[in-house]
């Protein structure tokens, strides 16, 4: 034992230990750089550039370390590049690591959710904001682990730069074996030194686990301040309590209240109607064609949305109905006509030639399309409080305290005051889709698209959804295009309806007329097939 003990703590050694943290330390950081450099080539739009990394990765993953080892040592002088040892190993060790860090990282890239990734484009985010607030953060919680393991790994395999004269500690524990023949103490006290620097590794890993803890920086906020993406709360905390009720809040009143204020008797209709038939055009929809494949989605659509009105999509799954949404606003694109939102043909330069990423964002977030998706896509790392102000901060350049405001009392008009601080988590389908909804108001859109927006939820959360809908589309009169199957619904909120097969407008007109007395046959079968005769009822 005492034998033992004089190795484990031998000056020899330990000096081992410096060169293996040495090795390590540069193969780690040339990694990273590199492993960036080639994940982000991968995940370009440039096919060459991904080709390159694609080469490089089948090389050195495919090829042994310990011959890129030879090479850095052996074979740069002969083109004039001279190491030293050290700096030969660490280079080899960073080339052979990269590409496997490069393939953790474009594996977290490409895992978070991609609606997320198109909420933040519909609220003009930037594919730089996008990166640093909505991607980045939650893929680096996911590599903790990976990169902790890959740690592990170039410290092991930094033992191999003995193959070039480094005196690491393995070689160092090699040679003192030969001169001593003590093989088994030596080599015990050798794997001890490595077991601690693999400890130590270890417990790094765990601490950045748990910084990035998210329900543990929100109970204990003891790691909160390394979650820079998220802003602390301002002004006082809400408590959180007991589901507040919904007829308490303003935009959450229940199903009957809210259809007592819809236009309820046939001239209440048709008076409506004419006051919105004056309304200037916020989105016109003309020709448009699109296809996937042979499979056409789209042939020469025509469609005109007047300010004010609300107007609901109706239509077979495979309709187009939410491909149309997603074209208003360029979410997806399309093979010819055009699609003018505010009298500006949103994605387009002036001379036709289509917007790089950037500029689409920041249009926009300056035409104001605001939309409501099927599977509310929220950011899962940012409270309730922190989806709606922060694209008001990093997109419209809103300060901390007014963002924080806007974002308090729309949570407070959907019912949700209580629940400011909860993750998307930790909330119900029907609360997370008044989030989003939220979400999608706080910066004033002169349009919004909700799509299916209750097709998610469970029966018993569609009311609350629905009621909120209802309430924005008669109180604020906001002009809505509504993807629905809630016949009744549209029934109630909406002015128009718009009934889409086969890649076109079937048919189209007042809500209750189109729902009761349709004039096209498929149109009729439809809402046969969806029950209407047994959800409408007639208008006086």
């Amino acid at each position: 034992m005492d034998l033992f003990l004089h190795y484990l703590s031998l000056p020899y050694l330990l000096q081992g230990i410096r060169f293996t943290l040495a090795v390590t330390l540069l193969g780690l950081a040339g990694g990273m750089v590199l492993g960036l450099v080639l994940a982000s080539m991968q995940l370009s739009r440039f096919a060459p550039l991904a080709a390159v990394a694609r080469g490089y990765t089948v090389i050195f993953r495919g090829t042994p370390l310990i011959l890129q080892l030879v090479f850095a040592y052996d074979a740069l002088p002969h083109i004039g590049i001279k190491l030293s040892a050290i700096a030969a190993a660490g280079l080899a060790l960073a080339a052979n690591e990269a590409p496997f860090i490069a393939e953790i990282l474009r594996s977290a890239v490409l895992g978070v959710d991609r609606g997320q990734v198109a909420a933040g484009q519909a609220l003009g985010m930037t594919p730089g904001v996008l990166m640093r607030r909505i991607i980045a953060p939650q893929a680096i919680r996911t590599m903790v682990p990976a990169l902790g393991n890959e740690s592990v790994s170039t410290l092991k395999n930094s033992s191999l730069a003995s193959v070039i004269a480094v005196e690491e500690l393995t070689l160092r524990s090699t040679q003192l074996a030969s001169s001593t023949f003590d093989f088994f103490s030596i080599f015990f006290a050798s794997g001890l030194l490595y077991l601690a620097l693999t400890g130590a590794i270890a417990v790094i890993q765990l601490f950045a686990e748990a910084a990035l803890d998210l329900d543990r920086a929100a109970r204990g906020n003891r790691f909160a301040r390394l979650l820079r993406w998220r802003a602390k709360p301002v002004g006082k905390p809400v408590p959180m309590t007991a589901e507040v009720p919904l007829e308490a809040q303003p935009l959450a009143a229940t199903g009957e209240a809210g259809a007592a204020l819809a236009p309820s008797t046939r001239a209440q209709r048709d008076q409506r109607a004419a006051a919105l038939s004056d309304n200037k055009v916020v989105v016109r929809v003309t020709g448009l064609c699109k296809q996937y494949g042979d499979q056409r989605v789209f042939d020469e659509l025509d469609l005109t949305i007047r300010a004010g009105e609300v107007v609901a999509l109706l239509g077979p799954s495979g309709s187009g109905k939410s491909t149309l949404l997603r074209c208003i606003n360029h979410l997806e694109s399309w093979d010819s006509g055009q699609i003018r939102v505010g009298g500006q043909r949103l994605g387009y330069l002036p001379d036709g030639q289509l917007m790089n990423p950037r500029d689409l964002a920041n249009e926009r977030a300056s035409v104001g399309v605001g939309m409501v998706f099927q599977q509310f896509n929220l950011f899962s790392h940012l409270t309730a409080r922190e989806n709606i102000a922060g694209p008001l901060r990093w997109v419209h350049g809103m300060s901390a305290e007014d963002a924080d405001r806007r974002a308090r009392q729309l949570l407070e008009r959907v019912g949700l005051s209580h629940r400011i601080d909860a993750l998307p988590r930790h909330l119900s389908g029907g609360q997370q889709q008044r989030v989003a909804i939220a979400r999608a108001l706080a910066p004033n859109p002169s349009v919004l698209l909700l799509d299916e927006p209750t097709s998610a939820l469970d029966p018993e959360l569609v009311n609350e959804v629905l009621d909120v809908i209802r309430r924005l589309a008669i109180e604020d009169g906001l002009t809505m295009i509504i993807c629905t199957h809630q016949l009744r619904f549209a029934d109630e909120v909406a002015d128009r309806v718009v009934f889409l097969s086969g890649g076109s407008v079937v048919e189209e007109g007042p809500a209750h007329q189109v729902l009761t007395q349709p004039r096209h046959p498929l149109t009729a079968r439809f809402l046969r097939v969806m029950g209407a005769d047994a959800t409408l009822h007639p208008v006086a």
